[in-house]
């Protein structure tokens, strides 16, 4: 028996990742920070006749890294997809944001990707099967000033995605990176502003660009279709060109 495990469950894009896998008959470990939150995403996804786990965790901190993939060993679970979905942002300048919290951002947005994907990555080889989706953003695309550690966060994720989806992609083991654009979900809020409205798509839209990008031999997916032509132009544009690019795009959108 294998399970999905999804981080990041609690709400947002991550539970409807739960949701729409668990509608495929998918049975889930689902890890965060919230109980109460985690729970109730469990609860939707076992309406949908599937078993579903929960492992609250602070991914983070290495403790809670490790805490969890002890766990998934103690449980016997063994894992043959794994969405890294967990991960937040800061907006302000750079220099003004607390010190604290931006540690926070990389292990959450950097290290708990590179760790849970190397210590699950192995069995999957091994077994011959399995999918890992990182959750990236078009922040990847280009430098974004005032949310300058999220930008690069995302970057390395989407490049590490797009390396690792050529390492394996004869082994039976799938590896996409999905890219979503201004979503709607809290992550605005907990980055420190509620403002930006424009252009939002859902939750589910993204993940089902994401779904249905699987299969196709991508290594990522961008959300919606302005998302993708913004993206692509980030990605194409020179540096002095693209940065006061996006600059002028946050501040529209704020």
């Amino acid at each position: 028996m294998t399970w999905t495990l999804i981080t990041g469950a609690s709400a947002g894009i991550g539970r409807a990742f739960a949701t729409h896998l668990a509608e495929r008959g998918h049975d889930l470990v689902l890890t965060a920070r919230g109980v109460d939150k985690l729970q109730a995403t469990a609860d939707l996804a076992r309406a949908h006749g599937v078993r579903a786990e929960v492992i609250p965790s602070d991914l983070s901190e290495r403790g809670g890294r490790l805490g969890l993939l002890d766990e998934l060993r103690s449980r016997a679970l063994e894992i043959d997809t794994l969405v890294n979905n967990a991960g937040f942002g800061s907006i302000g300048r750079f220099a003004d944001l607390d010190a604290d919290r931006l540690e926070a951002e990389v292990e959450l947005d950097i290290q708990a990707v590179v760790q849970l994907t190397r210590a699950l990555l192995p069995p999957m080889l091994a077994a011959g099967r399995g999918t890992i989706i990182n959750v990236a953003s078009t922040a990847a695309f280009q430098p974004l000033p005032t949310m300058a550690v999220y930008a690069a966060a995302k970057a390395f994720v989407l490049s590490f995605s797009e390396a690792l989806w050529d390492e394996v992609r004869d082994q039976g083991v799938e590896v996409i990176a999905l890219c979503p654009g201004p979503t709607d979900t809290d992550f605005f809020t907990r980055a420190g502003d509620d403002g930006v409205l424009t252009g939002r798509r859902t939750a589910d839209q993204a993940v089902r660009s994401c779904l249905d990008a699987l299969g196709k031999g991508r290594p990522y997916v961008v959300d919606g279709l302005v998302n993708a032509v913004q993206a692509e132009a980030g990605k194409r544009a020179p540096v002095r060109v693209a940065i006061p690019l996006a600059r002028a795009m946050v501040r529209r959108r704020r």
